[in-house]
């Protein structure tokens, strides 16, 4: 089958969406598919490289956060895609990549499978005010946006449900977002990781508390920043890899609250190291309810890492109480399960192992493109549908 993935990002940005395209991208072509990716350069230029078309564009945070608009002329690049008469297109993103999507789908009268990855509803902060009316406006547009596609794809049931109560119409199958698990299956070298500890300060006698992300509102660390200062244990360093917007105002926090000596901000991590630093923690922690799969919970638990996040419908089947960590609702829960996570030895390696089985059992990238796969079988195989025109929203400033 040939396969055209459309998305705003690709690498080298690093993002969900980065992660989850790469990873079915690669497992689709193991299956023996032909893949093309349709993606935004990060410059005004654009050109070919290896089965990616990346057309030029600039940046335009005021829509989302890294959020990018094609600027140059397409026309040559799509007609070369349209050329290799795809048979199905895949989207991942709804702005500007969505409606070149739309055009080769209509020229070719093939179907659109979009995956629904950002709950546009937690991030409205970042450019309106009125809560009420934005939180209509991202379901108008997300209703407008999925009923010119064929089907849909949730990472979650908590995705499902917001979208059934957006009022979208659509076909639309949960489906987990799989992650190449390898580098993070892997057995703890002990002698390594402490020494990576020591490089970064970190007293031996302490348990860290992880946290990987974007630091960003919508993450809500300053919750886990503030449970650190309440506890007031010596013995617990809040280790925060990853870098953002909101970085400054986490570290003034710290400050604030007299815990800058118990919080350590690494900043960004190149991808091919980010499983070290899974190494490095006892447990991960999240107070974010604005995901729609936690690719990072997943990531840190193959890595053995039990995990304590704040309780979110996201998680409901990727974080089981009592299995491979505890979801949480107040600081005294937290502090409850913290303890329960480290009673004795046995308990935590017992976690631990729990974790790491779960995650490699129910999240790998193979499992997720065969889902992906039979998808796309029905999709291509039922009678072609006359596709709607589409139109482009004008942001609210």
């Amino acid at each position: 089958m040939r396969i055209l993935i459309t998305t705003d990002w690709y690498e080298p940005v690093v993002n969900g969406v980065v992660t989850s395209v790469v990873n079915l991208r690669r497992e689709l072509m193991k299956l023996g598919h032909e893949v093309r990716v349709l993606t935004l350069s990060e410059n005004g230029l654009s050109y070919c490289k290896n089965g990616i078309t990346y057309i030029g564009s600039l940046g335009a945070g005021m829509i989302y956060p890294g959020a990018r608009v094609r600027t140059a002329l397409a026309s040559k690049y799509m007609e070369e895609l349209m050329e290799w008469k795809p048979e199905i297109i895949h989207s991942q993103c709804e702005f500007s990549t969505f409606f070149m999507a739309r055009r080769i789908a209509k020229k070719l009268n093939i179907p659109i499978v979009h995956t629904y990855h950002t709950v546009y509803a937690d991030y409205t902060h970042y450019f309106l005010l009125n809560e009420k009316w934005s939180r209509a406006l991202v379901a108008a547009f997300t209703r407008n946006i999925l009923k010119r596609t064929q089907g849909v794809i949730a990472p979650t049931g908590k995705v499902f449900t917001l979208l059934k109560e957006y009022g979208v119409t659509q076909d639309i199958r949960v489906v987990p977002t799989g992650i190449d698990l390898g580098c993070f299956d892997l057995p703890v070298q002990q002698a390594e990781t402490e020494a990576a500890r020591r490089r970064l300060g970190i007293p031996v006698t302490d348990k860290v508390l992880l946290f990987v992300g974007r630091l960003a509102q919508e993450k809500n660390l300053e919750e886990i920043i503030d449970f650190v200062a309440r506890m007031n244990d010596s013995r617990i360093t809040l280790l925060v890899v990853g870098d953002g917007p909101d970085r400054a105002n986490l570290k003034s926090l710290a400050q604030a609250r007299n815990v800058e000596h118990k919080v350590i901000f690494t900043g960004m991590v190149p991808p091919g190291e980010v499983a070290a630093y899974y190494r490095m923690g006892d447990i991960f922690v999240s107070a974010s309810q604005s995901e729609t799969q936690g690719l990072t919970y997943v990531e840190a638990l193959a890595s053995g890492v039990p995990a304590l996040c704040r309780k979110d419908a996201c998680l409901d089947k990727v974080i089981l109480d009592g299995v491979n960590g505890w979801q949480y609702t107040s600081f005294e829960q937290f502090c409850e399960k913290l303890e329960a996570i480290f009673e004795s030895e046995e308990r935590y390696r017992e976690l631990s192992a729990n974790a790491r089985t779960h995650a490699v059992n129910n999240y790998s990238s193979a499992a997720f493109a065969a889902k992906i796969e039979e998808t796309y079988t029905k999709l291509v195989t039922e009678a072609p549908q006359e596709l709607e025109p589409c139109f482009v929203m004008t942001p609210v400033r």
